[in-house]
């Protein structure tokens, strides 16, 4: 029975520069011999996708809001994630739950105990075993956002809720710095997937010497 793959995420604000990295990642794990699945959230199955829309496009309460992600993670989480981890495939995933609560707990206010009671009911034991937060200061993710694309109903936001979400994710980074690594989103690309490379080739040298 092949060894459980690892669950890797990237997280941070819209505009942080993240989904730039998602797919070198991927190319590095495979170039570095791992099996590998890209995804991502709200997203990665069909109804994930369906709901994706929903979410990004169409206003709705901030419960709505909540539960429709919890929905579309279960059902990525059942079909999707934990079988390829089973199987001994490396996920690489665009967000997960600290998306959860840094956007509607800290942007959108929720707070943590009701985001925690979801987490607890659809993945209780799984969490990432690393986690990079790409993180960017407001005027930056601002200006790239409005320079790069069409924007959805959470990238609109005003600049508090941007300024929460942030605090939000350092917050839980710092709590758990085994699995947050914190990258300045600032530098140039090249010298963020040095780091990246350094840190993929430490992981799967010691899922090696394991």
């Amino acid at each position: 029975m092949p060894a459980r793959g690892l669950f890797l995420t990237l997280e941070g604000v819209d505009g942080a520069g993240k989904s730039t990295h998602v797919q070198w990642i991927v190319e590095m794990l495979s170039s570095l011999g791992q099996p590998v699945l890209c995804t991502r959230e709200p997203g990665g199955t069909p109804i994930g996708e369906r709901l994706r829309d929903l979410l990004l496009h169409t206003p709705m309460t901030l419960e709505c809001e909540t539960l429709l992600m919890f929905a579309a993670r279960a059902e990525h989480i059942r079909t999707v994630i934990e079988p390829a981890l089973a199987a001994g495939t490396w996920v690489v995933c665009d967000r997960f739950t600290d998306a959860t609560f840094a956007y509607q707990g800290g942007g959108r206010e929720l707070g943590t105990a009701r985001i925690e009671v979801l987490q607890n009911w659809v993945h209780p034991t799984l969490q990432p075993d690393k986690t990079w937060l790409f993180d960017v200061p407001l005027e930056v993710a601002r200006e790239r956002l409005n320079r790069t694309r069409d924007q959805d109903r959470f990238e609109t936001e005003a600049d508090a809720f941007f300024l929460r979400t942030r605090q939000v994710y350092l917050e839980r980074a710092s709590k758990q710095p085994n699995r947050f690594t914190v990258i300045d989103s600032t530098r140039p690309i090249d010298e963020i997937r040095t780091d990246l490379s350094e840190a993929l080739t430490r992981l799967v040298q010691s899922r090696i010497l394991q």
